[in-house]
């Protein structure tokens, strides 16, 4: 089947994109599931059973997102084949900048929506950068003048990449994207496979419970900030 990842920072439209491209492509892709990873709760999936689509959510709860996603996404290419869907979509939670949701072996999307601030590309990690494509949405919101220069830093903060502006209403750009959905690689399992970039540091003790401040309970892979001298 072909798998697809679709990230980017939370409200810039992700599943809008996904239902306006799934409505295009139609039946020319063959039958389109939906991944939907999220971290506390989610009502996307009912978005998507609305549209009739198979879709299943996973929720990460205390674990990081991006761990959560590889921890699973393989066993929902089962859930996938099990059910005949040929075109799987995996959306992320995508709640940091730092996301690295991208793998070697499927198309990468990441969403990034116009109202963020031209500076925003320039501030985003793996998700943008290692992209394939990078749809840009809630360009009709803003002035053109906005629209080139984000376009502008996307490019510069991922050369290699596709952009293609998108209205999450009128759906304009779901044909385009649905073209290169249709025509993404094929995969048999992802076991074996890599992702594009490491995910985010999960060994200091915060990331497993703790609760109290202080150097004494600061171990593991700790990162401390540097302050300049006070002036005498």
């Amino acid at each position: 089947m072909r798998v697809i990842t679709v990230a980017g920072p939370p409200s810039v439209g992700k599943t809008a994109v996904v239902l306006k491209t799934a409505a295009a492509l139609g039946q020319r892709a063959g039958r389109i599931g939906v991944v939907k990873f999220d971290a506390l709760a989610t009502s996307d999936d009912d978005t998507y059973a609305r549209a009739g689509l198979p879709v299943v959510a996973g929720l990460s709860g205390g674990l990081c997102p991006d761990h959560f996603f590889v921890s699973n996404i393989d066993d929902c290419l089962d859930w996938a084949r099990g059910r005949g869907i040929d075109l799987l979509i995996a959306e992320s939670a995508g709640l940091c900048n730092r996301c690295s949701p991208h793998l070697q072996a499927a198309l990468g999307v990441c969403v990034v929506d116009t109202l963020s601030g031209v500076h925003t590309p320039r501030k985003i990690g793996p998700m943008l950068k290692l992209a394939d494509i990078v749809v840009i949405t809630k360009g009709d919101i803003v002035s053109q003048a906005e629209r080139e220069v984000f376009a502008f830093n996307v490019q510069a903060a991922n050369p290699q990449a596709l952009l293609l502006p998108f209205n999450g209403i009128t759906g304009q750009g779901a044909m385009e994207l649905g073209h290169h959905f249709a025509r993404a690689p094929l995969v048999e399992r992802l076991e074996g496979s890599r992702l594009r970039f490491s995910m985010p540091s999960a060994v200091c003790p915060y990331c497993i419970g703790e609760t109290s401040i202080g150097r004494e309970h600061q171990r593991g892979n700790v990162r401390k900030m540097a302050f300049p001298e006070a002036a005498s």
